[in-house]
């Protein structure tokens, strides 16, 4: 913990939201053409993370910054890289090592939005897409790199002529879940490959002994930045919770996308298979939902996304892979269809909507089985939750329509596994292919009637 932790690190959050209130980009130090930039993305003033940190990385300082989610930590250093890029370009000038692929992509959109008018040549290194073709793109020397810790570290090994003996910065986002996915090891051998002599940012939602070992290995006399001294929620997200008999979860599930038609909603399951049912079941209701998990191909992941975020589709169901880091916009409604096992992931689900200012609803499915996890929750939160009103007797009238789609839904899956087993000897004998997300399920099996909404 540095010596200036505590000018830094928020003492009260309110203080420095009402400085985020005064404050410009430019009164932080940011050069006009990135303010520009700003203001065609429509960042009207910086939030609580990026006041206390723009002017620390600006002044040459290793950060590391505790926020909530959906908090502006990309801005928060993507803004000072641009900007001593613009002072000194170079090429390959920044690394940014995030946990997943889709978080990877998201903030490259960020860089190469911000950098638009300046000629910012960016690279995102992930698995799941061709090793060649990302070569290729490091060979033309990009200004920024945006990866995920496997695969840099496969291209470190093994593409002729890469390396990174010129990096400036080094910056590690959600640390956190970088270390609970076990990428410890890879981190160790990145770290030993590049530049001691180096800006080093570490952003996490949590600071926990593993990010507290990885501060002290990685970042030099760090300011400490906190927005958020505890876990919370942000005030205009609307909470709620239905405590219903697990057999009626679909039935539920169905009366509230019918009650809230209309509004744009994430939809978190706890398994792949889970996800790729409901999916099946609600396109056969007349709902446009579209799945999104991790044994789907890196294109179809970001394919669905891509649906989600151009609004073709309203309804985005997934597992905890799009829990965290996703900056959607328009996300109206979360519905954790699955208690999250761990409290925390709660948080960053939820944080999904009701961002950057603007109001959300979450609604908690609860069953006999989930009482003392929901109650971990509500503790972790600091809050009791209220009830979500619904009329049971609406609810049931449903029973045979949903039963009737449940049935189809699982007919598609026999189809769609029955259609897999030429693919899957030999291969582990998995549900999905890489290139399946159920898109093209629904029609397989034309004998059945579509279920009408």
């Amino acid at each position: 913990m540095s010596s200036d932790e505590g000018e830094t690190k928020g003492t009260a959050e309110d203080a420095t939201v009402s400085e985020d209130k005064k404050k410009t980009f430019a009164d932080l130090g940011v050069v006009d053409v990135l303010c520009e930039a700003c203001e065609v993305l429509k960042w009207k003033s910086p939030t609580a993370v990026q006041v206390e940190s723009i002017p620390l990385v600006l002044a040459g300082r290793d950060v590391i910054g505790l926020a909530e989610t959906g908090s502006g930590k990309t801005g928060a250093f993507a803004l000072p890289i641009l900007q001593q890029l613009l002072d000194k370009p170079q090429a390959m000038f920044a690394l940014v090592l995030t946990p997943t692929r889709e978080l990877a992509f998201q903030i490259a959109e960020q860089f190469e939005a911000l950098g638009s008018t300046i000629g910012i040549k960016v690279a995102v290194v992930v698995g799941g897409i061709d090793m060649m073709a990302q070569a290729i793109a490091l060979a033309k020397k990009p200004h920024v790199i945006i990866a995920t810790p496997g695969r840099l570290v496969d291209h470190l090994e093994n593409t002729k002529g890469f390396h990174l003996r010129q990096l400036k910065f080094l910056v590690m986002d959600e640390a956190d879940r970088i270390l609970t996915m076990d990428f410890e090891q890879e981190l160790d051998k990145i770290l030993k490959v590049i530049p001691k002599e180096r800006q080093t940012l570490l952003f996490s939602a949590t600071m926990t002994k593993k990010v507290v070992k990885l501060q002290r290995a990685s970042l030099v006399d760090p300011a400490r930045v906190e927005v958020s001294s505890k876990y919370q929620t942000v005030e205009k997200l609307l909470q709620y919770y239905l405590f219903i008999p697990a057999k009626y979860k679909d039935l539920y599930l169905v009366h509230i996308l019918n009650e809230l038609a209309g509004n744009s909603m994430m939809i978190f399951m706890s398994t792949c298979n889970t996800v790729l049912r409901t999916a099946l079941m609600l396109r056969s209701l007349g709902f446009a939902a579209v799945p999104l998990h991790g044994q789907m191909s890196q294109t179809k992941r970001l394919g669905a996304l891509n649906k989600f975020k151009s609004k073709t589709r309203a309804i985005l169901i997934a597992t905890d892979v799009a829990s965290r880091g996703l900056d959607i916009p328009h996300v109206d409604l979360v519905l954790n269809f699955d208690i999250p096992t761990h409290s925390k992931d709660y948080i960053h689900r939820v944080g999904r909507t009701a961002r950057a200012g603007r109001s959300g609803k979450s609604i908690t499915f609860v069953t006999q089985y989930d009482v003392e996890l929901f109650q971990r929750i509500e503790h972790l939160i600091g809050k009791k939750l209220p009830l979500f009103p619904t009329v049971e007797e609406e609810v049931l009238v449903l029973s045979e329509r949903v039963n009737e789609a449940q049935r189809a839904a699982r007919l598609e899956m026999k189809d769609l596994e029955e259609s897999k087993k030429g693919k899957r000897k030999g291969k582990g004998g998995k549900l999905f292919d890489d290139d399946d997300d159920g898109e093209n399920a629904m029609g397989v099996r034309k004998r059945i009637k579509k279920v009408k909404r």
